[in-house]
């Protein structure tokens, strides 16, 4: 009987002990965890409020840093924009080394452009240009130094323009206003590119009015990179250099060839209404082609409403758009695009061959014959265009254009008032 009871008093005191080991377990469990998580002290205790205030403004501020490098890591990115290719950049993005994947074509004969695609083999000897004089009385070497003194930027040099010695060894300059970086990444573009470039210069306006004095020069272009980060994508800033142009030499035939400005109608009709005589804005390609060369933020349908709204706010306003050749585009879709400058009183309409800035950037897929170009110009003039500059060096911003547009808006306007 007393081995019986001695025994249960035994297995009593295991449970015990066994129970105490599973607090004293678990007790330190909940310590380390609270340790971990700054709930507790030490001793297992709660600490005092202002520890945990501390505790929580730390957690609350290492979830602030976080979120704020991930919005600044995506900020800095934002201008590479995803396409349906699942490419991504353009400008001065770095684009992946690698080719780009395949989509399906809506049709087996249709073709688009590609980054590290296979470019067709040798350049035609028709992209043969002179090389600009270096001489120090040239023409050439006094534009490139009067930009440098005035500190302007020029289409010319930032998009690696082919004509550069022909323009500007004739005097002809295309300025570039609101800085050299843009906040878009087209596929075709070497511009430099960056989701928020610099502030404009508020004195730039001043600057290009005096170059462009200096010059002497009867036409001038004005262009820029694109700027979605201002609110009225750079229009106002546009508009009083054109008004101060005009105000120191009103005889000065001015072009401006500018973004769709995001669609914005007010910014469209602020530039239309500032006095110049040239509207332009570019289409690029043709619409099937548009997201695969621009980037997405542009579309075909917006370029064409802001055309067609500025001559709209001002009907006396010529309007000019230029299309690249050699991108995967047909015919029939060129001709197309044609029909729809017309249908909206599009006035003049360059093409030229598109050449691959970098390899970086898409590649060429076909070099369009001079045969081809000459082609376009007579059906562009058959449907009504007042001037259609076509070859496969011509650019938007072009010498011999500017020099024939010129002379058409001097005569016209010449047999306007002698009706009047």
């Amino acid at each position: 009987m007393r081995r019986k009871e001695a025994r249960t008093r035994s297995q009593s005191a295991g449970k015990s002990n066994a129970s105490a080991i599973g607090i004293c377990s678990t007790a330190m469990m909940i310590m380390t965890v609270g340790l971990m998580l700054g709930t507790t002290n030490a001793w297992g205790l709660a600490p005092s409020t202002s520890s945990l205030r501390q505790s929580n403004l730390r957690l609350q501020l290492s979830t602030t840093s976080q979120k704020q490098q991930k919005d600044e890591k995506n900020e800095a990115t934002s201008y590479a924009v995803q396409r349906g290719d699942g490419s991504t950049g353009g400008g001065g993005v770095t684009m992946p080394p690698q080719k780009i994947k395949d989509v399906e074509e809506d049709h087996d004969t249709l073709v688009r452009p590609k980054v590290g695609a296979e470019m067709p083999k040798g350049r035609p000897d028709w992209f043969k240009v002179p090389a600009p004089s270096q001489r120090p009385d040239s023409r050439y070497t006094a534009v490139k130094e009067s930009l440098s003194t005035l500190k302007l930027n020029t289409v010319c040099e930032e998009a690696q323009c082919p004509n550069i010695g022909e323009c500007w060894s004739g005097g002809t300059g295309t300025i570039m206003l609101l800085g050299d970086t843009c906040t878009r990444g087209c596929m075709f573009c070497a511009v430099n590119t960056d989701s928020k470039p610099p502030p404009p210069d508020p004195f730039e306006p001043f600057q290009t009015a005096q170059a462009v004095v200096e010059w002497g020069v009867d036409y001038i272009v004005l262009t820029s990179v694109d700027r979605d980060d201002l609110p009225d994508g750079g229009a106002q800033h546009f508009a009083h250099t054109v008004e101060l142009l005009k105000h120191q030499k009103p005889e000065l035939l001015v072009e401006c060839l500018v973004s769709d400005f995001q669609g914005m109608e007010d910014s469209v009709a602020t530039l239309a209404k500032s006095g110049l005589d040239v509207y332009a804005h570019n289409v690029e390609t043709v619409e099937r082609l548009q997201p695969f060369v621009r980037d997405a933020r542009a579309n075909y349908q917006q370029s064409l409403s802001t055309l067609e709204h500025a001559k709209k706010v001002v009907p006396s306003l010529y309007t000019k758009t230029s299309i690249m050749l050699g991108l995967g585009e047909t015919d029939e879709e060129v001709i197309q695009t044609m029909k729809d400058l017309r249908a909206i009183n599009v006035d003049v309409v360059t093409f030229g061959q598109y050449l691959r800035p970098t390899e970086h950037h898409l590649s060429v897929v076909e070099y369009v014959t001079p045969e081809k170009f000459d082609h376009f110009r007579q059906v562009g003039e058959d449907l009504g265009f007042k001037y259609v500059a076509s070859g496969p060096m011509v650019r938007s911003s072009y010498k011999a254009g500017e020099f024939y547009l010129q002379h058409m808006i001097q005569k016209e306007r010449g047999e306007k008032a002698a009706e009047s």
